[in-house]
């Protein structure tokens, strides 16, 4: 076992009362959250279901689903049932809750605030957005893009936040209801709304509400454990989940740090916690206050910021440095410059510097040569902030990345990639776009890029007189990367270029992804020309600052990032540059904002939706202590600006402690060769992504490394929408009720939701439906009262940081008594994966893993071909076989080897990527193009 502090053994040992673990920054708390669920695990009577561990990130999630597993082999532990533990975020759970228990919610899909966005844009009256009055008399209804984010957070501090409604003007309520009505009626979701919904069932009356008692019911018999992670962040509607979560008597232990509270903007509460002790009986409160990430000289100038926060306002606590990491002098400088120009060009210096100076990871670790990734620069916000840093590190050619989508469209790659859509409108001639494409690099040696206007004229005549849904912008897009030869190996420049270059493109992919997923039914000549106003106009804006990337790429780059999307992460060397007064800490923002929809008087606590001084601090304390040795603090005036031309009080604070030097002395010589520390992060994957993964690893990366997007498909939605009407009538059938035939419409129009088919499509694809499902319950009606689980949860543990989750479809007993893990096919799905043996023979792995039984059957039923199944024996030697692939798999992504396939063959023909692998044969491009409807 590892060895633990005495504040970490009695968090650990802590397991009947309700706990408050208080855990500084780098202080070793998802290692102790894991080994306290391993010891709830060791108990007599306790099955993984029984326990629910609430994460603020899916990231932070596969980091502790991956530390429990370390923890559980370590000790001999079994992680058989592991699949039925949740361990994720609440949005994640709240959805799962209702979508496993509810069936009229299958068929709703989640909005991201992008596609949120876009969708209350597009329709600026219908959301109620353009309706929505102000108590701004300059302003007196909101505006289409320019106010839909305030709008958006106005509709979520309704639901989430304690708010007296009969304070809140008429109209905007109505607005609000506008807004709700039009998510209802296109079966969509936002964040608030997922657990919105199941805060409804968990304070339902279980008398009156079939959803409320169901829910209610699987909370009672189910959920002994309840931990929450990161609890400082939670605003008041999630705190109404905790409670319902733990209502009948579950043990509740809340993990967090309010110093480092940084969310308040979106609602969350630092009182949750500061008064978390008085708000429930019998808390037992552990501080862990050892910083094992960081220096001395780091933790103490973390410490020192975070005691500016005034003692009222924050738990008692002093961070002590605890790790391997020496402080040297030098290692931490405050320094100023005359602009921001000069600052730049200083980092770069430093940047440059570092390569090569030894870095130890760990106490038992060989040093090493540090390199570009081991690097970050944070800024409060590099929407405003970060241009010149990055015009100084392209000049120089230091290679970088900026987390999630900001600047994207900043880059002179997606500036060129921007220009082909407005090429397709018309707004430029094809000499500015070849210029565009000059200036980028990003032509070719051996590019063809008559044949890329080619597909561009082609893409650009809307009045070819085909149907809407073959205008697609992401194909267009694929097509013209395919025509042009730009791959990862014929991207001009070195390899590490091409690297950083296909993860761009690969953002922008998913930004098309994003606006399609709201535009697809729109007339081609003007959603192409949406697209492109979009792009120069607002999609920069959308993305400013946006949390999630979109890809597990990792190249040897330094990273730029906001504070906020730095939450969670460390590195050896940090900068915080721009520290100017008014900017960090950031001045309240003047012009409209929330308390000119909701009137303040209206919300309990409305400071924390205008940022304190505190907030502010709080931010900065998280800047800091990223680092784990060296801390580069700056300041610099922007000329002529007197709101930005004095120095920021934190940089005044770092000046004055002992441990800074304002003098840079140079950097420490380099003494080894560069060696990038490159990990994948924890990654779950679905068993598709899996199957990816195994028939060609260089098509997962395209799609999951750099977040490349397929073209979406009229179809979408079908296979699913059987799949859950299946799934009902299973679920139904472990109650005792057997469905026949005579349902299978009111199934289908329950759960078949084709969003982007064409009228005359829908209308095929109801009846296809309705015809596959009365099939199927007349042929497998017998058989529905011999259903042993439907839709249940597997996962297997690949390799270290790999874990594959999922459902199987059905498993159900035969006549002969043997055990058949059924898996349903319909070849008329959108984008259908063929469910190949190995895939099957994962699931019956899986199925092991989860229940200790072995199945004797897989089976694979296909939906629209009458009597078509194909069925095998589940033997030793090919779960034997398959698990080697899964490691192997496994072992690949760790490494990153993901080649391409050898030789072109079937596989390459169906995949949609393809056109950024290799050259396609002629004869196959025919081929591809009939089968999209091209």
């Amino acid at each position: 076992m590892t060895a633990y502090t005495a504040a970490q053994a009695a968090a650990i040992a802590c397991l009947d009362e309700p706990l408050q673990i208080i855990a500084c920054a780098g202080s070793g708390k998802t290692q102790v959250i894991s080994q306290r669920v391993a010891e709830i695990l060791k108990q007599p009577g306790v099955e993984p279901r029984n326990v629910i561990a609430f994460t603020f990130t899916e990231k932070a999630a596969a980091e502790l689903k991956e530390r429990i597993h370390t923890v559980l082999e370590a000790e001999g532990v079994s992680t058989q049932g592991m699949a039925e533990m949740y361990l994720g975020t609440m949005h994640g759970y709240a959805l799962d809750l209702v979508q496993r228990l509810v069936p009229e919610t299958f068929k709703f899909s989640v909005l991201t605030d992008i596609t949120n966005r876009l969708l209350v844009d597009r329709n600026s009256r219908k959301s109620g957005l353009a309706e929505c009055p102000t108590l701004s008399a300059g302003t007196p209804r909101l505006r289409r893009f320019v106010h839909s984010k305030l709008y958006m957070q106005a509709t979520s501090v309704l639901r989430e936040d304690t708010v007296d409604e009969s304070l809140v003007p008429a109209g905007v309520l109505k607005s609000h209801w506008d807004y709700m009505n039009l998510l209802y009626d296109n079966l969509y979701f936002d964040f608030t709304e997922m657990i919105n919904l199941a805060v409804q069932f968990l304070e339902g009356d279980p008398d009156e509400d079939d959803a409320a008692r169901l829910v209610q019911k699987h909370i009672s018999d189910d959920i002994r454990y309840v931990v929450v992670d990161e609890y400082q962040d939670v605003n008041p509607l999630q705190e109404r989940v905790v409670k319902g979560m733990t209502q009948f008597g579950a043990n509740l232990c809340v993990v967090g740090d309010d110093d480092q509270t940084i969310y308040q903007w979106r609602g969350s509460d630092v009182g949750n916690i500061v008064t978390f002790k008085d708000r429930y009986a019998g808390v037992r409160q552990v501080t862990l206050d050892d910083n094992f990430r960081s220096s001395e000289g780091v933790v103490e100038v973390g410490r020192s910021v975070a005691e500016l926060i005034p003692i009222g306002a924050r738990l008692p606590k002093a961070m002590v440095a605890s790790g391997h990491q020496g402080f040297d002098r030098g290692d931490l400088l405050a320094l100023e410059f005359t602009d921001p120009e000069a600052e730049a060009a200083s980092i770069c210096d430093r940047l440059q510097a570092m390569r090569g100076v030894a870095f130890t990871d760990g106490p038992d670790a060989e040093p090493r040569g540090l390199s570009w990734s081991d690097c970050a620069v944070l800024f409060r916000s590099v929407a405003r902030d970060a241009g010149p840093l990055v015009d100084e590190m392209r000049s120089r050619q230091i290679p970088y990345v900026i987390k999630g989508l900001n600047r994207l469209f900043d880059s002179p790659e997606i500036h060129a990639i921007v220009g082909v859509f407005r090429y397709v409108v018309a707004e430029i001639d094809a000499a500015a776009l070849r210029s565009l494409f000059e200036d980028a690099d990003l032509v070719p040696a051996t590019g063809d890029w008559a044949a890329a206007m080619r597909v561009l004229n082609e893409g650009r005549d809307f009045d070819r007189g085909e149907r809407w849904g073959v205008y697609n912008i992401q194909r267009l897009y694929l097509e013209f990367l395919e025509a042009l030869r730009l791959r990862e190996d014929t991207v001009p420049g070195d390899p590490a270029r091409a690297e950083l270059v296909f993860y761009q493109l690969g953002k922008f992919s998913q930004a098309i992804s994003d606006f399609e997923a709201i535009y697809f039914n729109t007339d081609p000549a003007q959603k192409y020309k949406s697209f492109a106003a979009w792009l120069e106009f607002q999609a920069p804006d959308y993305y400013a600052d946006a949390d999630a990337d979109v890809g597990y790429a990792a190249p040897d780059a330094v990273v730029i990032s906001t504070v906020h999307q730095a939450k969670g992460m460390q590195w050896p060397v940090v900068f915080v540059p721009c520290l100017r007064s008014n900017r960090f800490p950031a001045k309240r923002q003047g012009g409209l904002g929330l308390f000119h929809v909701i009137p303040d008087t209206a919300v309990a606590g409305p400071d924390r939706y205008r940022g304190t001084i505190e907030d502010e601090t709080r931010l900065f304390y998280v800047a800091v202590t990223r680092a784990q040795k060296y801390l580069f603090v700056s300041y610099s005036p922007v000329p002529g600006n007197r709101l930005y031309g004095r120095r920021s009080a934190f940089f005044d604070h770092c000046a004055r402690q002992s441990w800074f030097l304002t003098r840079d002395p140079g950097a420490p010589a380099p003494s080894l060769e560069p060696h990038a520390k490159r990990e994948i992060a924890n990654v779950t994957l679905s068993f598709s992504e899996l199957k990816y993964l195994f028939e060609c690893p260089y098509q997962f990366k395209l799609r999951f490394l750099y977040g490349f997007n397929p073209p979406l498909h009229e179809a979408l939605g079908y296979g699913k929408g059987l799949h859950d009407a299946l799934a009902e009538a299973h679920k139904r059938a472990l109650e005792g009720d057997l469905l026949t035939a005579a349902a299978a419409e009111e199934l289908v129009d329950r759960h078949l939701h084709a969003p982007y088919a064409y009228p005359a499509l829908k209308a095929t694809l109801r009846a296809a439906a309705i015809k596959a499902v009365e099939r199927y319950l007349n042929e497998h009606g017998a058989d529905l009262e011999r259903t042993v689980h439907s839709e249940k949860q597997i996962q297997v543990h690949v390799a270290p940081g790999i874990t594959v989750d999922g459902r199987i479809d059905l498993v159900r007993r035969l006549d002969s008594d043997e055990l058949a893990i059924v898996d349903f096919k319909s070849t008329a799905r959108a984008q259908d994966e063929d469910v190949t043996r190995d895939q099957l023979h994962v699931y019956a792995v899986g199925y092991e893993e989860l229940t200790g039984q072995r199945a004797d059957l897989i089976e694979v039923l296909n939906l629209d071909e009458q009597g078509k199944t194909i069925r095998e024996l589940v033997e030793d030697p090919l779960l034997t076989a398959v698990r080697g692939r899964i490691k192997d798999a496994g072992d690949s992504l760790r490494e990153n080897d993901l080649p391409r396939l050898p030789i072109w063959d079937d596989k390459c023909t169906k995949c949609d990527l393809a056109e950024l692998c290799r050259e396609v044969p002629a004869d196959d491009r025919k081929l591809r193009r009939a089968a999209s409807g091209r």
